[in-house]
């Protein structure tokens, strides 16, 4: 009875909610936004949230178009990944890098001891993704949840983030007001989502609260929890730039396929900057610009940076970034291989697309989908299938 009663009084914030109905951006919702934010707060009342945490958190909910612009406008993961990575890691975060593990060496050591993964990783996704926390963003992460929940294109992800972020007010993690990010609605210093904030965050300074905004303890060790729940295996390598011989079947390189070290060592793969060692870790062969650009042995450890975050430039980055914290030198760049453009990229999904190719959506990024379906078409017509598309492959099809 007293969830009932709770539950009419949240019902009642019609006024507070937003001022007149709003439709989404595509007109799938089948009630306004005040009539769904009310079915988000039944859910969350029968989830266990308190009435407080309800009408505190869906009080201050609206939607805004500016943010739905912002989901529809993402292109960053269309660079290639000597671009991303210039610009993300060589500028000066890896120059920054060092002195912040030196001025947390006893949090890291502690971190390592009881999660396993090592300060360079950490300190990785910390400088790409926050700036070592300096740069955490401000806007208001219920509106961006509230209006990314209610609008069409992602709501199987973004309502439930909704009500998890009622929780987290609910259990005195953050206030309304200290819930603040950049427009997609992550959190704290490594940019987590709300059920992300829930799940894998640890209170590390042990003052018997998670706050991954304000605490860099909480902040390091959550990251650390997360990756070690993901898989990371201790004392394992991640990544390991390799010099490919000339003649290399391509085709091979592929993230799906594994050998063990011997093996790869035996096919004439060489270590770049220390010996590759010739044992029975399983390695793939990644070429994130195609055979003429860098190329890596991926260890198991390189797949829980994918779980971080889907994005092959975005992974390959924060690992190679990683491997620089962690004494390795400035990678080989190669030559160009005749990169495409943004929109190069989507004439060349719309033709895969129309051959009876699944690349997913056409977004001008060359996702792993995409990267399968060029390694056919490679395979097809006798280029060297390196699964990374080019000016001369375009050319081939058009």
């Amino acid at each position: 009875m007293m969830r009932q009663s709770s539950l009419a009084v949240i019902l009642g914030l019609a006024g507070l909610l937003a001022a007149g109905p709003v439709t989404a951006a595509e007109n799938c919702q089948k009630t306004d936004f005040d009539g769904w934010l009310q079915g988000v707060a039944q859910d969350a009342a029968a989830q266990g949230v308190s009435a407080a945490a309800i009408q505190k958190g869906l009080g201050v909910a609206r939607f805004d178009p500016a943010v739905v612009k912002k989901d529809r406008g993402q292109g960053v993961f269309s660079q290639t990944f000597l671009t991303f990575s210039d610009r993300m890691v060589e500028q000066y975060r890896v120059k920054q890098g060092p002195g912040y593990i030196k001025k947390y060496a006893d949090t890291f050591a502690r971190i390592e001891k009881q999660f396993g993964v090592p300060a360079p990783v950490i300190v990785s996704f910390w400088a790409l993704e926050t700036d070592f926390g300096q740069v955490m963003g401000d806007d208001p992460t219920l509106v961006s949840l509230a209006t990314l929940g209610y609008d069409c294109r992602r709501p199987d992800l973004f309502r439930p983030q909704l009500i998890s972020a009622l929780k987290i007010i609910d259990r005195g993690d953050l206030t309304v007001e200290e819930m603040r990010g950049p427009w997609a609605g992550e959190m704290g210093q490594f940019q987590f989502l709300a059920s992300h904030y829930l799940d894998y965050g640890v209170d590390f300074d042990g003052d018997g609260k998670v706050k991954l905004r304000k605490s860099t303890q909480d902040a390091l060790a959550s990251a650390a929890n997360l990756l070690a729940q993901h898989g990371w295996q201790r004392g394992q390598p991640w990544l390991q730039e390799v010099k490919v011989p000339e003649n290399f079947p391509w085709e091979m390189a592929d993230l799906k396929i594994r050998f063990p070290r011997s093996e790869w060592v035996a096919a004439g793969l060489k270590g770049v900057g220390k010996e590759l060692p010739s044992d029975g870790l399983d390695a793939a062969l990644l070429l994130p610009m195609g055979r003429k650009g860098p190329a890596f042995l991926a260890y198991p450890n390189f797949y829980v940076f994918l779980e971080w975050n889907s994005s092959l430039v975005y992974s390959t980055s924060a690992a190679y970034f990683a491997t620089r914290l962690d004494g390795a030198p400035k990678v080989t760049r190669g030559s160009d291989p005749g990169t495409l453009s943004f929109d190069q990229i989507k004439q060349l999904q719309t033709i895969l697309t129309k051959r009876g190719y699944d690349v997913g959506k056409i977004d001008g990024i060359i996702g792993e989908m995409t990267r399968q379906a060029v390694k056919d078409v490679q395979l097809k017509l006798g280029l060297p299938a390196d699964s990374y598309p080019t000016q001369e492959l375009l050319a081939k099809l058009s």
